[in-house]
């Protein structure tokens, strides 16, 4: 049986060398494919057959695999070394070609939205198969579309408008300093530095850090408050009363191709549910001989005195292979894939991009994983994760690239998954105290990934509403504090300098309602778990089937082939009624 060492990734299968007369033979060929595209132009008519609307598609098909594989290549060397030039170089050259050739083929995708009748359209679907979805959701935009000449206007307006605001509010509070002492020195650090300290051992030092990071949005709450209200203003003028969305949160919600009432739904049984994690909360404040937790105790190893075990990196992915198997030998192939062909990058080194990702490029490449990999028992987890969302990739790899990815809602169901899995393998095989601070720790990420996310999603409606109507940063830090009180109950303490927390959020000022797309992904994976629980090896092909349709249906269509209704509470509620069992267990440990 094979060993498994950390390594580099194998990128030789993109493109064999960058320096080479190939290479610039790949990009001549890329940039003749969008000029060649670019006559179509003018034979474009809602009258012509589906045969030709279905070549044009294809030609699109092919342009997007050329251009993903050389712009992949760039940014997949860039990520291995950062601190190289010529990755750098190159990364910069590929960006401007990959905006330059979408620049050059999106007449097309104007044309359909906006030209093409609804018979006609019909008609020219007729053929579509799998990118049917994606088409007819494409059109679903045209409802909400102006005409060229003012679609214009407001692309170039938003280069000084709301992206400029949202670069304005990135610039100010990156360049935040931040010092606090570390034993007996006075440090400067970044946030991401401070960010440490907020899971340190020492409540002392927990709070200070989060008093550091607070006390500095507080101070400046004049500037980046009215760049919040400048922000959620531009997408109520924009959103409702020109483009004629229902709400701002349905922009999101069609965006991501779910409906209003899923959403309601899930946010409803989120808030129904807050009580399960009060009760962790009360739990972990034991676990750390604490009366009762502050919020600044929220993220506190709570099982630091338990030495946590290392894992060596072969041991670690044979784990993972084997916890995809026990559930479907299918998956473990997929996951074994990406380490046959050498499309994982593990080592730590210097210059190397910071966390994890997996990156799938076209449906006919095998996925790219990268990790920094130090044998923690979190770095199994994240192994798991991104193997995933290689295994999702691969479940739809006989899908067009058009369709491939699973929409945002469902794109973290595989990743929590496999995670899911991973545990359950696990848990039988460590002692319980080991179990013990692995759990507490899988319920602090539950509560970070679901719970939180939430009740972020509903201040933003509240907050969305309030601004609308006209109201003052300190009204917006007064709704966001009772949205806390809400969330924690009695179960922690909470003090007055939380109240500004929400201006220390980048997704509320980047992507309004995206949070929510976390506990949607999260829950979803969960309830699917339950399932399994319930229906044992029945369940393994509905579950395939769901990854394998990628992005080719609509979320609620989708599942609800499999049996799921994600428009009722019901189903959110099976995910929930996991979270309860482990926090149960939890207490049985103590």
């Amino acid at each position: 049986m094979s060993s498994y060492q950390l390594g580099k990734w194998d990128l030789t299968e993109l493109v064999k060398n960058p320096k080479s007369p190939a290479f610039q033979k790949q990009i001549k060929e890329l940039e003749k494919q969008a000029e060649k595209f670019e006559k179509i132009k003018s034979k474009l008519d809602p009258k012509m057959s589906s045969k030709q609307f279905m070549n044009i598609l294809h030609q699109v098909e092919k342009i997007s695999e050329n251009m993903s594989r050389i712009g992949g290549y760039a940014s997949l060397s860039y990520s291995s070394d950062t601190q190289s030039d010529e990755a750098t170089a190159l990364m910069t050259k590929m960006s401007k070609l990959g905006s330059e050739i979408s620049n050059k083929i999106l007449f097309f995708d104007l044309w359909w939205k906006t030209q093409v009748d609804d018979k006609n359209a019909k008609r020219l679907m007729k053929d579509a198969g799998e990118i049917t979805e994606y088409l007819s959701h494409k059109r679903l935009f045209a409802k909400y579309a102006l005409s060229e000449p003012e679609e214009r206007i407001i692309n170039t307006l938003d280069v000084t408008g709301i992206s400029a605001l949202v670069k304005l509010y990135d610039k100010i509070t990156n360049s935040f300093e931040y010092k606090m002492k570390v034993g007996n020195k006075l440090k400067t650090m970044t946030r991401e530095e401070l960010t440490n300290y907020v899971r340190s051992t020492n409540p002392k030092i927990r709070e200070t850090a989060y008093k550091t990071i607070l006390s500095k949005y507080s101070q400046n709450k004049g500037v980046v408050g009215e760049i919040y209200q400048n922000i959620v203003q531009n997408w109520k003028d924009e959103g409702i009363e020109i483009r004629g969305y229902e709400s701002p949160i349905s922009m999101r919600n069609i965006g991501n191709d779910v409906d209003d009432k899923t959403i309601d739904s899930l946010l409803s049984v989120c808030k129904k549910n807050s009580p399960v994690f009060q009760k962790f909360f009360v739990q972990k404040a034991k676990m750390l001989k604490m009366k009762k937790l502050r919020r600044y105790d929220l993220y506190a190893p709570a099982a630091a005195n338990i030495k946590e075990k290392n894992y060596s990196y072969d041991k670690s992915v044979k784990l993972v292979f084997e916890s995809l198997g026990k559930f479907s030998t299918t998956l473990e192939e997929h996951a074994r894939k990406v380490f046959n062909e050498n499309h994982i990058d593990s080592s730590v080194r210097p210059g190397k991009r910071d966390g994890a990702f997996c990156s799938t490029l076209t449906p006919k490449i095998t996925p790219f994983v990268l990790v920094n990999f130090t044998g923690k028992s979190r770095d199994v987890f994240t192994l798991a994760h991104e193997l995933g969302h290689a295994v999702h990739s691969q479940a739809a790899q006989d899908r067009s690239i058009l369709v491939q990815d699973a929409p945002l809602p469902l794109a973290e169901t595989a990743s929590t998954f496999s995670e899911l899995l991973l545990y359950d393998n696990l848990s039988n095989k460590i002692s319980d105290n080991e179990k013990k601070a692995m759990l507490s720790e899988k319920i602090d990420d539950l509560y970070a990934t679901i719970l939180r996310q939430s009740f972020f999603t509903i201040f933003e409606v509240d907050a969305h509403k309030q601004i609308g109507e006209g109201t003052t940063i300190d009204e917006i830090s007064k709704t966001y504090l009772k949205n806390l009180k809400i969330q924690f109950g009695n179960s922690v303490s909470l003090s007055d300098d939380f109240a500004i927390e929400w201006s220390c959020i980048p997704h509320f000022y980047h992507t309004p309602f995206y949070c929510y797309a976390y506990s949607f992904g999260n829950l979803l994976a969960l309830s699917l778990f339950q399932r399994y629980k319930k229906e044992g090896k029945d369940f393994v092909p509905a579950y395939i089937n769901i990854l394998a349709a990628g992005g080719s249906k609509k979320p609620e269509k989708l599942l609800s082939e499999y049996g799921f209704d994600i428009t009722s509470p019901k189903f959110w509620q099976e995910g929930f009624d996991y979270v309860k069992d482990q926090v149960k267990t939890l207490s049985s440990l103590n």
